[in-house]
């Protein structure tokens, strides 16, 4: 049996099509833990920071001398990077023999053998407006996992002016409705407790496409399968937060009470700038009737400072408005210029230095926040569902609650707690997460 070395840089997304490449390869391929030891190598790439996708320019060059000294082995670059790039990548690393974007993933088979043939290096990157992600289910090989993503979309229509997504993921499309409930009905029979749905803008799922339920519609219909306890989705655009949605967190008992939100900026003006679709007021609105419905919801968010143009004025905005919602934490970022996007000719540019400060400031006010809102929950009784022992101390077991925070909590060693709902009493907060003790199982594993 071949061995495959994948790695995979982003977000959950990319975390997803990974797993979906490794059931394509399942049979002429086993998963490996270095690259020195594979017969295929496959990076899944990131580009909506500029960061990551620095990472895995530096990454691939690595692996040069290993196809110096072993020219059979199949270098492959996959994911947004790939689609940015396409031939580019190839000329600047020429030891790379395949470059697949998103769509393209799902013709790894049939570009592996094309390799075989000797035809290299092979770029795979058109697009197709009639794009449908097919099914691939996955057999997890009797791994207890406890919790899954399952993508029911891809691509984006939004065009925020500081994204790459819709240039290198395409445009919105969704997946088939029962697709999706036979995907997850396979991940619940192996064991799968809590599914994460999947989508650039999941807000907008099946709008583009006759007969398709909404999104609402679909997590009603994900609620009745048997034997699944939890359901989480991200991302959501705000300016697409129907009322229908916002009910379901009071009306879906297996919905979980957290939205991931993301809201960017707290200045209107500079929201508008960023082509979002909606101002301060609408989005303080959402959140308002989002809490009025279910006053329990922990909300995240992400936000981007330094956007070309953010006076002080517009950075206080961002301020106050963390300091309005509280939000239970924030993903912030210092802005980059990325490929395609309209902002990166924008010539108004925040310097460097005035970015890294604003963000300090940011991350020092969400701190105090997380923590305010983490020491609130002690003495607290939670719903944790049981993850395994924590990496760090494996004395300890881990978990999240309904409301997506980390608990790491003690219990007798003799109890097999992974894949069970337990109820812990909360004692004490760590930076980023819950401290606690057991109580009781309230569902098996």
């Amino acid at each position: 049996m071949k061995k495959v070395y994948l790695r995979t840089f982003g977000c959950q997304m990319n975390e997803y099509d990974s797993e979906r490449m490794l059931a394509l390869l399942k049979g002429e391929y086993i998963p490996c833990e270095t690259p020195e030891e594979a017969d295929l190598i496959l990076i899944n790439t990131c580009s909506v920071r500029e960061k990551a996708e620095y990472k895995v320019y530096s990454l691939v060059g690595r692996f040069k001398h290993l196809k110096a000294r072993r020219p059979e082995l199949v270098v492959g670059v996959c994911g947004c990077v790939a689609q940015q790039e396409g031939e580019k990548l190839v000329k600047r690393l020429p030891h790379v023999d395949l470059v697949l974007g998103p769509q393209n993933i799902y013709r790894l088979p049939e570009a592996l053998e094309e390799l075989q043939k000797g035809r290299r290096p092979l770029v795979l990157t058109e697009m197709r407006r009639d794009f449908k992600p097919p099914l691939v289910l996955s057999d997890l090989d009797g791994k207890r996992l406890v919790k899954a993503y399952v993508t029911i979309m891809q691509g984006c229509d939004n065009f925020c002016s500081y994204c790459v997504v819709p240039y290198v993921r395409g445009r919105e499309v969704s997946r088939p409705p029962e697709d999706i409930l036979r995907e997850i009905e396979c991940l619940v029979h192996q064991g799968v407790r809590e599914v994460t749905l999947l989508g650039q803008n999941v807000n907008s799922y099946g709008k583009k496409e006759a007969g398709y339920p909404s999104f609402a519609e679909l997590l009603r219909m994900v609620a009745e399968i048997p034997e699944l306890w939890r359901i989480r989705f991200t991302t959501s655009h705000p300016k697409d937060l129907s009322e229908d949605l916002m009910r379901a967190f009071a009306e879906v008992d297996k919905l979980c009470e957290h939205l991931h939100l993301p809201v960017q900026s707290g200045s209107t003006r500079i929201l508008k700038r960023m082509n979002r679709g909606y101002s301060r007021e609408d989005y303080l609105e959402k959140v308002r009737r989002l809490r009025a419905l279910c006053p329990g919801i922990a909300l995240t968010s992400d936000i981007i400072v330094g956007f070309p143009g953010e006076t002080e004025e517009d950075f206080e905005a961002t301020l106050s408005l963390l300091e309005e919602v509280r939000f239970d934490e924030i993903f912030s970022f210092k802005y980059s210029d990325r490929p395609y996007a309209r902002a990166r000719e924008f010539t108004d540019k925040v310097p460097e230095e005035v970015k890294a400060a604003r963000l300090e400031r940011i991350h020092a006010l969400q701190a105090r926040i997380t923590e305010e809102i983490n020491r609130s929950y002690i003495g607290k009784t939670v719903e944790v569902l049981v993850e395994g022992p924590s990496e760090t101390r494996p004395e300890l077991f881990t978990g999240r609650t309904r409301t997506n925070h980390v608990v790491n909590f003690s219990a007798p060693r003799e109890l097999d707690l992974k894949g069970a709902l337990v109820y812990v009493l909360i004692k004490d907060t760590g930076k980023h997460s819950l401290r606690g003790e057991y109580l009781e199982t309230v569902k098996g594993p």
